[in-house]
């Protein structure tokens, strides 16, 4: 039996991979999240608070939540006018603040501690490029500068995008990872935010330089988008994505399959509608089955839910879900 890092390796082989089973969602992969850029960045979110991030928005989580969402107003939006985001923006100084080499030693003891031979160390970059955009004016500003400020939008996802390419160095150089799970929504459940040929102009080209530099050091992409990409996945694939993770069932996922033929792996099909506190064994096992025995025979398909990180928001979900993957699994495999 082959141990869950070689299994996800030959899985990924977009030829003569041999995985012996379904990958079973984030089995193979370890997040080490006490990095000092995640808690530069997120480290004062806690629950029954409301705080302001690094770059100004402030992000609510009330006690009754399951999670910390940005809350923007009129009166409190970062970039109230697009046209004067110089003025308004502060791009958080990370390389200064991120650079102490002693503030890594806890993430890479946490690494250290992770059997290499069977498990891959998976950093992570939450709130992406598009997803700042929005942090910063609101959602209806952000798509509405897409259409009539295209130029100053793009300058701002230039500085955002540099920020993150700083991100993704810092957890390159010091944190040296197998694989970096990076996030960003770039639609809905049934379509894109805007359109394919705006995101190839405003956000694609933010990723590039990123993306590369990974690549450039042997770090696997796991793209996180709980969304609707179809119109835009061999640009995903142009930009080096190892991994779509978090892809919806409402995307055609066997015709992408075929599309792809192994230019791409996806993680996700299982529809997080099961993800209840009344969710029953019978209609969890029932999704899980039907992801499974629908996208396992394609090839490059790792169930999973849709989230951008290990585990459901009702923790009883957990073991049926890994439990009828496995069943699944011998099913498929033998």
């Amino acid at each position: 039996m082959l141990t869950p890092k070689v299994n996800l390796l030959e899985t990924l082989k977009r030829t003569g991979g041999k995985p012996d089973r379904l990958v079973n969602g984030y089995e193979p992969l370890v997040p080490v999240m006490i990095d000092p850029v995640q808690k530069y960045t997120r480290g004062n979110r806690k629950k029954g608070m409301t705080t302001k991030d690094r770059w100004g928005t402030e992000i609510a989580w009330p006690e009754d939540q399951l999670f910390a969402m940005p809350h923007i107003t009129p009166e409190n939006k970062v970039c109230p006018d697009i046209t004067e985001w110089r003025e308004t923006v502060k791009v958080p100084d990370l390389v200064g603040n991120c650079s102490n080499p002693a503030d890594w030693e806890p993430a890479l003891e946490a690494a250290a501690k992770i059997d290499k031979g069977e498990k891959m160390v998976m950093a992570f970059m939450g709130t992406g490029v598009f997803e700042e955009l929005h942090h910063l004016m609101g959602f209806e500003d952000t798509l509405m500068n897409v259409l009539l400020e295209p130029e100053a939008m793009l300058e701002l996802a230039e500085a955002v995008g540099e920020y993150r390419f700083q991100y993704t160095k810092l957890l390159v150089d010091y944190l040296h990872p197998d694989a970096i799970i990076s996030h960003d929504d770039w639609g809905s459940k049934t379509s894109l935010f805007m359109s394919p040929e705006s995101w190839r102009e405003l956000i694609k080209p933010q990723y590039v330089k990123m993306y590369q530099y990974m690549k450039d050091h042997g770090v696997m992409i796991i793209h996180h988008a709980d969304s609707y990409c179809e119109p835009i996945i061999e640009d995903m694939v142009e930009l080096g994505i190892d991994i779509w993770q978090g892809v919806l069932p409402t995307n055609d996922i066997v015709k992408i399959q075929k599309q792809l033929d192994g230019r791409m792996a996806l993680m996700g099909g299982i529809d997080s509608v099961i993800d209840r506190a009344d969710a029953g064994e019978e209609e969890i096992r029932a999704e899980v089955r039907r992801a499974c025995m629908a996208y396992g025979p394609g090839g490059h398909f790792i169930p999973s839910l849709t989230y951008g990180l290990p585990g459901a928001m009702f923790p009883h979900l957990d073991p049926i879900i890994y439990d009828e993957i496995e069943k699944c699994s011998r099913e498929l495999f033998g």
